[in-house]
């Protein structure tokens, strides 16, 4: 089997091929390593043809929409996925033919419900059933510490302990491990009491994931992240620089019209000289009567410079073909002292 192990942080994605057919699958997908897999497997002569999630992740983005997109591969879950996007759902010991190479398919619910480990020759894909020294959580959606025994101790254990497993994250540097070394050493293993398990893992007190809904809202839906939205609009928009806009400030001769999408409170507090209001949140309604001119070279700016490039992206969707964004924000023109009108309050 051809096997790479991609790590981004603490989350472990894996790229598997069949050395016969170079036919390949990458095991759950991190958005921000798409170029990665294809260059790899391009480097392999491997042509990927399943993105397969082991779970549905909260803790980071997914990359399986995208890279099926960009390599038409198929999308691979359980068959209790929530995700929309799914194309092959799979049930409890069902196949998976990748050329010579078969993938098992274990339904482990615990850490959510549509949780599964891939069996592949010797090799263990655990996901976050069992990690290395520790298990997946169970105290976000879906999860539950009775599967997760069940799971553990009913079905992974009970598997060939010399089998390889390799896990969805890993914290601390670890590349694998076995099943017995993790029978032996894993804390949470040596809770073999049901009600003992149980208890400890309703106890972790974790923190919740840094991005645990957006995760949960782009994976299932294959919804696009706040970051892929700001990328797409900034690829579509020229920016114009502080120094030169503050040179035209100075100079009186702005040659533009210059649209602060903040809101009011915000913008009557301090707003570039010049500078006419429009929330972002009401562009699309007002549009005609604060700006009639289409062809009018239009600057947008807000408070740190990402809303302003959407809603220049958004004026040149709606025919504003001169629209561009401040490179920066109002942050950062207050902070070089640059000059500041307030409107007074009535």
């Amino acid at each position: 089997m051809l096997f790479e192990q991609i790590a981004t942080g603490g989350c472990q994605s894996y790229l598997i091929g069949c050395p016969e057919t170079r036919i390949a699958a990458v095991i759950d997908p991190e958005l921000r390593q798409i170029d990665r897999y294809c260059g790899l497997a391009a480097r392999e002569g491997l042509r990927i043809r399943y993105v397969i999630e082991t779970h549905t992740h909260a803790d980071h983005f997914s990359g399986a929409c995208e890279l099926a997109r960009q390599t038409g591969a198929a999308i691979v879950a359980h068959s209790l996925s929530p995700a929309p996007h799914t194309m092959l759902r799979l049930e409890d010991g069902e196949l998976l033919h990748l050329g010579t190479l078969a993938i098992q398919a274990l339904h482990t619910p615990g850490h959510t419900r549509d949780s599964m480990c891939l069996l592949v020759e010797n090799h263990l894909f655990t996901g976050d059933t069992l990690l290395i020294g520790g298990t997946g959580r169970t105290d976000l959606p879906t999860g539950d510490p009775e599967a997760l025994y069940d799971s553990l101790f009913h079905r992974l254990l009970t598997l060939d302990p010399t089998l390889t497993i390799h896990p969805a994250h890993d914290y601390k540097g670890h590349i694998s491990s076995t099943l017995a070394e993790e029978a032996e050493t894993n804390p949470r293993l040596q809770k073999r009491d049901r009600a003992e398990f149980v208890a400890m893992m309703r106890h972790l007190n974790l923190d919740a994931p840094t991005h645990l809904t957006e995760a949960l809202r782009t994976n299932m839906s294959g919804g696009k992240t706040v970051a892929q939205l700001l990328a797409e609009a900034a690829a579509v928009v020229p920016f114009l620089g502080m120094a030169e806009l503050a040179s035209r400030v100075e100079t009186g001769a702005l040659g533009l019209t210059l649209l602060d999408v903040r809101e009011r409170d915000a913008c009557d507090a301090g707003h570039i000289p010049g500078a006419i209001h429009l929330p972002r949140g009401q562009l699309e309604l007002r549009v005609d009567e604060m700006l009639p001119d289409p062809t009018a070279r239009i600057l947008t700016c807000c408070e740190y410079g990402r809303i302003s490039t959407l809603a220049a992206a958004t004026l040149r969707t709606l025919g504003f073909r001169r629209a561009a964004a401040l490179d920066g924000g109002m942050k950062a023109w207050r902070e070089a002292g640059l000059p500041l009108a307030t409107t007074p309050k009535t």
